[in-house]
């Protein structure tokens, strides 16, 4: 397959180096252009998420060098895949099997983005649109037909099932949420749900128009040290490339909260914070190494990614074999001209359109129903035995 990705994830990298590749859905539109315009470069699509930044291509150009020159990181200590073993890393990453949280129900939504991206900006090509197709769907069946954890699988989840390991309990407590995306709101929810006290930050222009899950107060952002203030618990969750919560403007709270969660990649939460005596500051990294249950059904997930993988497998040799396909039908053409002729039952200037579309349809009908055999390779060998015929 022409196909490889490069990229940094959690197995390899601090959240210091993810924090620094993170791209936001626009920064990820602006780049994808200039990775189409490279050299070799027939397809690309980029996938940044708390735990990875990846760029997958087709075509013939390198994907660690393009990572490292457009990304402007090039000491960056890159992984790459190629072919099939870049296809099944997509496909793992989809199905939440490569995330920090086994099973994470967030990461097939984030893959279906980056493809949605890559289309808008048409860099995806067909290839990658199969394949991050492919990869969503194996991601879906994963999710609906397999129990991977006991618990529900986000870092939301992750997150507030740490802050209560760590606080002892969340009833009652107080609990300040800056962020009203999709995972402050899932926070927001659960922390609720668990009996907090919470207010959700607000930016002054999203009031009245921004959803809170019930029951929440709501603050505005600019104002969030006054909110904290008393506060058991801050969970952090927004989008933003600079530190909603700075060292500085915590020290000068009277009653700081004592816990911290930080669910954003790059860090929302100045790591500072976490070395003040009596403060713990939690981010992506630790709850990843939350104790969790086992992946459960494991053996499931994966026996449905080698289903999708088939599928997509089956797909792409039927597309290189296109060329083939062409060949062959103009050969068993020629050949029913040939033997026409040769029987005295009609002449070549007899045949006309009806019997090219004949044919085409007759080689479309046959080898479509052997999608999991047919190879450029076996085409040849089937277009050699029909010209032979003709002799």
């Amino acid at each position: 397959m022409n196909l490889a990705m490069a990229g940094i994830d959690f197995h390899t990298v601090s959240i210091e180096a993810r924090e620094r590749a993170a791209l936001t859905a626009g920064q990820a539109e602006r780049l994808l252009p200039r990775i189409r315009a490279a050299e070799g470069v027939q397809g690309c699509v980029l996938l940044s998420t708390c735990n990875r930044t990846e760029l997958y291509l087709c075509g013939d150009g390198d994907p660690a060098a393009v990572f490292r020159r457009v990304l402007e990181m090039p000491g960056l200590p890159l992984t790459v895949r190629k072919g099939e073993a870049a296809a099944r890393h997509l496909f793992a990453v989809a199905a939440g099997l490569e995330s920090q949280i086994c099973g994470d129900g967030q990461i097939v939504t984030q893959v279906g983005g980056a493809i949605s991206i890559a289309r808008r900006q048409k860099t995806a090509g067909s290839v990658l649109d199969s394949l991050f197709r492919r990869a969503v769907t194996a991601g879906k069946r994963v999710k609906t037909e397999t129990v991977l954890t006991a618990v529900p699988a986000s870092a939301a989840h992750q997150g507030i099932r740490l802050a209560a390991a760590r606080l002892g309990g969340l009833r009652g407590r107080r609990a300040l949420v800056i962020g009203n995306g999709e995972m402050g709101r899932l926070a927001a929810g659960l922390l609720q749900e668990a009996g907090c006290g919470v207010t959700v930050t607000l930016r002054s222009y999203k009031r009245g128009v921004a959803v809170v899950p019930a029951g929440c107060a709501v603050h505005p952002y600019e104002d969030r040290y006054a909110a904290m203030e008393g506060a058991d618990l801050v969970v952090s969750a927004t989008a933003s490339p600079h530190c909603t919560l700075s060292k500085e403007a915590f020290l000068e709270l009277q009653t700081p909260p004592r816990l911290l969660v930080d669910l954003a990649v790059p860090r929302d939460i100045d790591p500072a914070i976490g070395r003040i005596e009596g403060i713990q500051v939690c981010n992506l990294d630790d709850l990843g190494r939350l104790e969790d249950e086992n992946c459960q059904e494991r053996e499931r997930a994966e026996q449905i990614l080698n289903e999708e993988m088939e599928a997509f497998r089956q797909w792409y040799a039927y597309r290189a074999s296109l060329p083939e396909i062409a060949s062959l039908k103009e050969a068993l053409l020629e050949r029913l001209r040939h033997d026409h002729a040769y029987d005295g039952l009609h002449t070549a200037c007899d045949m006309d359109g009806m019997e090219w579309l004949a044919v085409g349809k007759a080689v479309e009908l046959v080898l479509g129903g052997m999608k999991e055999i047919v190879t450029p390779e076996r085409l040849e060998i089937c277009l050699e035995r029909v010209k032979r015929g003709r002799k």
